[in-house]
C-alpha cells in the first residue's frame, strides 16, 4: 500500500525534517511551507514515528482539492478513498483549521467533512450506521487559501511527547524544537556540549539522544499501532532496527541553570529519558560561563523578556552573558531568542541567523561560529 505521508512542522524546520526523512531512506521527499511530504507503506509510517526528532506528527494525506464552498468541500471529501484506511468499526472524529479561506467556520467544516466521510463509508460497506467503537482514525483538515488538505493522524500525541518530561518549569521549549536547535548546531557527540539556561533540561537531553543516536519514539505508543495492517510485527521490527543503530560512547554534555528547582527537574527528566549516564546538570550562573575546552558547542534558549522576565532584565542578562561568552575559548554559540534587539544587547552581531518559531513566537537562531 503506497501512501502519501505528511509531517507538519513549525515554519523554518522543513529543511532539517526533509534531511531526516532522506536519512531514513524515505521516498519522494518534498517540502512545502509548514509541511514535508513523502511516500511509503505501513512500515514507513512506523519508521517515521519512531525515528523523527523534529516533526510534529505523521499524517496520511487522503487528498487535496479546492474548497470555495461547502458543496465543494463535501464532494471533494466524499470522493476520497476513506475505506482504504478506516474499517467498519473505526472511530473517525474530525478536527482542523481554516486560514485565509472563504470557509472560515471550523465547526461547520467539521460537520460537512464528517458527513461526507460517513456517506463514502456507507457506500463502501453497505451500512447505514457506524458504531465507531474500534480504533481511532483522527481526521485532520487544513484549509489554506481555499485549498483543503484532508489527512488521518497516525501518531496520536504529538511527536514531541517523548515521555521523559511530565514535569517542567516555566515556558518550556518543545522537545522537537530543542532537537532542531541541536541538529542545526551540527552536534553529533564529538565535542563538548553545554546549555547554560537549561531549565528543565530539554536541550541537553535531546543532545544526549542525538549523540547516542537513540530513536526518540523508541518506547512510546502511537495511534496507528492499533490499526489492522499496521500491527505489532511492523512496529517491533522498526524498534529493533532503531535500537541496533544506537551508539555507546563517552559524551561530555552539561546543562546548567541558576534555579536549583529547575536543575532538580532536569536531572529527573534525564533519568526518565535514559541519558543520566551521559548528561550532567549543575546549578550555575550563565554570567560566570568560563569553559575553556576545545571544540565546544553551546546551544541555549535564554528568557526572551516577553514571557518570563521583564525586557530590561533580559537585556542586562544578554549583555552579561555576551561578556562571559567572549571570554571563553573555541566555543560556538547557537542561541534562540525572540528579542528584536538581541545582538545589540549581546554586544556582537551573529555570523548567521535563521528565522524559527517557538510555538507562535517568532524567533531568530543567532549563530556565532
Amino acid at each position: 500500500m503506497e501512501l502519501t505521508l505528511c509531517v507538519p512542522c513549525l515554519l523554518g524546520l522543513e529543511g532539517p525534517i526533509a534531511a531526516e526523512l532522506r536519512h531514513l531512506n524515505m521516498r519522494n521527499v518534498a517540502s512545502e511551507n509548514g509541511r514535508v511530504y513523502f511516500t511509503g507503506g505501513p512500515a514507513d509510517v512506523a519508521r517515521a514515528n519512531v525515528n523523527l526528532r523534529i516533526g510534529e506528527r505523521v499524517l496520511i494525506e487522503l487528498g487535496r482539492f479546492d474548497a470555495l464552498s461547502f458543496d465543494q468541500l463535501f464532494e471533494g471529501t466524499k470522493a476520497l478513498p476513506w475505506e482504504q484506511i478506516i474499517p467498519k468499526n473505526g472511530a473517525f472524529p474530525v478536527k482542523g483549521h481554516s486560514l485565509n479561506s472563504k470557509l472560515f467556520s471550523v465547526s461547520d467544516c467539521q460537520k460537512i467533512i464528517k458527513k461526507a466521510v460517513a456517506e463514502r463509508l456507507k457506500g463502501a460497506y453497505g451500512l447505514e450506521w457506524f458504531p465507531e467503537d474500534g480504533p481511532l482514525y483522527q481526521i485532520q483538515f487544513a484549509i489554506m487559501k481555499d485549498r483543503a488538505s484532508l489527512c488521518i493522524d497516525t501518531s496520536g500525541a504529538g511527536l514531541h511527547k517523548r515521555g521523559y518530561r511530565p514535569a517542567h518549569n516555566a515556558a518550556p521549549l518543545k522537545e522537537t524544537m530543542a532537537a532542531a536547535l541541536v541538529t542545526l548546531s551540527g552536534y553529533r557527540g564529538r565535542e563538548d556540549f553545554c546549555d547554560v539556561f537549561c531549565g528543565s533540561g530539554t536541550i541537553p537531553i535531546e543532545a544526549a539522544l542525538i549523540a547516542k543516536n537513540r530513536a526518540p519514539g523508541l518506547h512510546r505508543r502511537f495511534t496507528a499501532m492499533d490499526w489492522p495492517g499496521f500491527g505489532a510485527p511492523i512496529w517491533d521490527s522498526v524498534r529493533e532496527e532503531a535500537a541496533a543503530r544506537e551508539f555507546h560512547g563517552d559524551y561530555r554534555i552539561l546543562g546548567s541553570d541558576i534555579d536549583p528547582k529547575a536543575v532538580e527537574i532536569a536531572r529527573a527528566n534525564a533519568l526518565r529519558a535514559g541519558v543520566s549516564d551521559v548528561v550532567r546538570f549543575e546549578v550555575a550562573d550563565a554570567l560566570q560561563f568560563d569553559r575553556k575546552t576545545d571544540r565546544g558547542i553551546l546551544v541555549t534558549n535564554p528568557p526572551y523578556g516577553e514571557r518570563i522576565m521583564e525586557r530590561q532584565e533580559a537585556e542586562a542578562l544578554y549583555a552579561g552573558f555576551g561578556k562571559a561568552w567572549r571570554a571563553s575559548e573555541n566555543w560556538k554559540l547557537y542561541l534562540l531568542s525572540a528579542h528584536t534587539e538581541f545582538e545589540r544587547c549581546f554586544g556582537q552581531s551573529a555570523n548567521k541567523k535563521r528565522k524559527l518559531y517557538n510555538g507562535m513566537i517568532k524567533c531568530d537562531l543567532f549563530m556565532y561560529i
